[in-house]
């Protein structure tokens, strides 16, 4: 194998914690982490506790340097060129970073998105591409230039959307994907033997950063698709309906192909429940949700849920118009 490579890591979710954990294997890693840049510390939980986020609390751990710069000022250059890096490798970092600032490196910097470019270019890649019903998603490491995640790609790691996957499980699967990734691009980075393929730009696709009203519920769309949307969303926003006058969120959701019924049917009509959830008509086919959660409660099974929460059958549950998740702009 070639010298290691000399890496600083950019990066501010804990998505990127299995990848860090493998590049500190030296025994595995063809890189050595020299320092980790990642956002301020914020306030967050219900006390809005100023606290640092798990890429801070992970390298301190390890005794690495950490910056955490509110802007990348010049000064901020200068500390990035003072390491000597070879490569710069972004994960989940939350600045856009200026080409005078890309060029520090001696390879370049180097970014992880977690779709299969070029789609799902933009802020919520594994939300959209779960809520919109895709089969398949992944990790694509790519040069960073200043157009939005449109570099040339290195390599791509696919994983399985499966139909109860939610974005939390996702999610996890593309972590465990992105160390895969890694692993097979770096030593051929330090080779020089790496090839970075332009991206198709026609088939470009961009999702935007979402919003809680992006938690809106919509039966008359087809369950199918109705199920995706819910299982891509939650955790958050988390789709939520109103059902007796409590909005409720749902925590899971799929889908049943049902035989027409012999009189139509109004969407978001409550059709019973079984034991996996409560069925509720959609313009095609029946969407079944599997776990709900009241206001000031627990994320409960549905059938849990209803014990202390009936919903009776033939209740309709009221209808929002749902935002576009993904545009080709």
């Amino acid at each position: 194998m070639s010298e290691r490579l000399r890496l600083v890591f950019f990066g501010s979710d804990p998505i990127a914690l299995p990848l860090l954990e493998s590049l500190a294997r030296p025994a595995s890693s063809a890189a050595e982490i020299l320092a980790v840049f990642t956002q301020p510390d914020r306030a967050t939980g219900r006390g809005q506790k100023i606290q640092p986020n798990a890429i801070k609390g992970w390298a301190l751990a390890r005794d690495l340097p950490v910056f955490q710069p509110e802007k990348l000022t010049a000064d901020v250059q200068a500390q990035l060129a003072g390491l000597g890096a070879d490569v710069g490798l972004v994960m989940a970092y939350g600045h856009i970073l200026r080409d005078e600032f890309i060029a520090v490196p001696r390879c370049g910097m180097l970014n992880l998105h977690t779709s299969i470019l070029p789609r799902f270019r933009g802020a919520s890649p594994i939300q959209s591409a779960t809520a919109s019903g895709e089969k398949e998603t992944g990790v694509t490491l790519m040069r960073i230039v200043r157009k939005l995640d449109a570099g040339p790609v290195a390599a791509v790691e696919r994983v399985r959307i499966e139909p109860l996957d939610t974005a939390l499980e996702v999610e996890a699967k593309l972590a465990a994907a992105s160390v895969t990734l890694v692993a097979g691009v770096l030593p051929r980075l330090a080779d020089g033997t790496v090839v970075f393929v332009p991206q198709d730009e026609s088939a470009a696709t961009y999702c935007r950063k979402l919003t809680k009203d992006d938690g809106a519920v919509d039966f008359a769309t087809e369950a199918r698709l109705l199920a995706a949307r819910i299982n891509g969303l939650f955790p958050w926003p988390a789709c939520r309906v109103e059902i007796g006058g409590q909005l409720v969120r749902i925590g899971l959701a799929d889908s049943l192909e049902t035989v027409a019924p012999a009189a139509p049917v109004p969407v978001g009509e409550v059709l019973g429940a079984d034991e996996h959830g409560v069925l509720v008509a959609t313009s095609r086919g029946t969407v079944r949700l599997r776990k709900l959660q009241r206001a000031g409660g627990r994320m409960l099974p549905t059938a849990e849920f209803l014990r202390g929460f009936p919903i009776e059958r033939g209740t309709v549950l009221p209808s929002r118009p749902m935002m576009t998740l993904v545009t080709t702009r």
